[in-house]
């Protein structure tokens, strides 16, 4: 996801999320994304339920951001135990998924209970899918420890063959329909899906508690689909995908996506192209090569931290004067705090990127092939974050190579993107980020060239 795209994210969605968390702060809300047209054929869909369940709310995640209804309405919750994914726990606080049946109103978990059980209930709402990764791989007949009537992945769950309600009653038929189509688009054929029924109502006291069953008890059609534990977490995630698509058919929903729904792209959308967005677009961070730690950090004075992400898995939990950013139940990166006023003002800046001059943005990712140069004349101290320069404290005005930034000072992994922080005296006014992509850059860097001298031209 580009930048644009983070943009866009924001404009479909409205997700500006204001947080201030601390350590000892464990209530993490959960998200409802409303896709296509609100109407009375709305499919929900659950994820992160479980938080050692990653299949799922990855899954889940991508619907929010690289799905497009074109018809239908489909409503998305990616993260139902947000608590329980930065965690990685099946749990907290007790299995969420045992907890329909009865919670007490002490239970951490009782908000965000009653709220989904309302989603549910909701008269628009008709198909409830709840998106789990279970082990092993679900068989009918003993076969052995791993495949088994005693595992669950690779299945759709029932709670009962059939239900008598207007639509989508047909449980079962509709539950082989999908494995019928999973099983045409299989990886490996182990990975082979079943329906499993398991028959709530003749005394199966833990499923009892589910949220399945409680949407069945209040008239909705609600299947689980399990991804094997046993697979990468993008595979669990392509097979969910699959799932999810044929469940929309089965609706009458009508999408697109901004992928091809393989293994390989479902690995890509799910690693690549995240972002977070800090301080009214000040500063953007790309997550997907970071560093485990950064020091000297600008953060707000009051050490409150205004944040964008560019999906709903991303948060930043604060812990001292470190804040720590989270990717579904994976820690991306630390900040070390840096305490300073912020500017108000968000100006463009010119800039000389390989003899070619821009004006460009704060919050923006430029891409260099040799080097950059920032004009003196924009009012603001400029500090190049690992350019060695002894004689000046401003460092607007001096074309800087890549080879004179140390390399320890990237943002990334590889050693590519470095921070350039720009300062109004004591404030801080917003980042701009360099990436030295080599190769790429040269090749952009040429199309860049012919683009201007074609522009000359006309």
């Amino acid at each position: 996801m580009n930048l644009g795209i983070l943009k866009l994210f924001k404009l479909l969605f409205i997700v500006v999320l204001v947080q201030n968390i601390y350590a000892d702060n464990k209530s993490f809300d959960f998200d409802l994304i409303k896709k296509g047209q609100d109407d009375n054929n709305t499919l929900l869909i659950v994820g992160g339920i479980q938080g050692d369940e990653p299949g799922g709310f990855m899954a889940a995640s991508l619907i929010t951001t690289h799905y497009k209804i074109q018809k239908g309405s489909v409503w998305i919750v990616p993260n139902l135990n947000f608590y329980s994914i930065i965690k990685r726990s099946r749990g907290p606080y007790g299995d969420m998924n045992r907890k329909f049946a009865k919670i007490p109103k002490n239970d951490p978990d009782y908000d965000s209970i009653q709220r989904i059980k309302e989603y549910i209930s909701s008269d628009n709402v008709k198909l409830i899918l709840n998106l789990h990764d279970g082990s092993g791989y679900y068989r009918k007949k003993y076969v052995d420890n791993m495949h088994s009537p005693h595992r669950w992945g690779q299945s759709s769950i029932i709670d009962q063959a059939n239900l008598d309600i207007e639509q989508y009653g047909n449980l079962e038929e509709i539950s082989q329909r999908v494995c019928t189509y999973l099983n045409k688009n299989l990886i490996r054929t182990e990975d082979s899906y079943l329906v499993h029924n398991t028959k709530t109502r003749m005394g199966d006291k833990e499923m009892e508690k589910t949220l399945t069953y409680f949407a069945i008890n209040n008239g909705k059609a609600a299947f689980g689909n399990e991804a094997s534990k046993s697979l990468p977490v993008h595979e669990r995630a392509y097979y969910h995908l699959q799932a999810l698509e044929e469940y929309m058919r089965v609706m009458g929903i009508e999408f697109t996506r901004s992928f091809d729904l393989t293994p390989k792209s479902v690995k890509n959308a799910l690693d690549n192209d995240i972002y977070i967005s800090l301080y009214d677009d000040k500063i953007k961070l790309p997550l997907s090569q970071i560093r485990n730690y950064l020091k000297y950090f600008p953060i707000k004075k009051d050490g409150s931290l205004e944040f964008t992400p560019s999906n709903p898995l991303t948060t930043i939990i604060k812990k001292g004067n470190i804040y720590s950013i989270h990717y579904g139940n994976r820690r991306m990166v630390k900040l070390k705090a840096d305490y300073l006023d912020i500017e108000s003002e968000n100006p463009n800046i010119q800039m000389n990127i390989d003899g070619y001059e821009k004006n460009v943005e704060f919050g923006s990712i430029i891409t260099a092939v040799n080097n950059f140069y920032v004009s003196p004349n924009t009012g603001y101290r400029v500090n190049v974050i690992g350019y060695q320069n002894k004689k000046q404290r401003n460092e607007s005005g001096l074309k800087i190579r890549k080879q004179q930034i140390s390399k320890r000072f990237s943002i990334d992994k590889k050693g590519k993107i470095y921070r350039i922080e720009f300062y109004k005296e004591k404030k801080f006014a917003g980042m701009i980020l360099v990436n030295f992509e080599g190769k790429k850059a040269k090749e952009l860097s040429l199309a860049l060239k012919e683009k201007k001298i074609i522009s000359k031209k006309i």
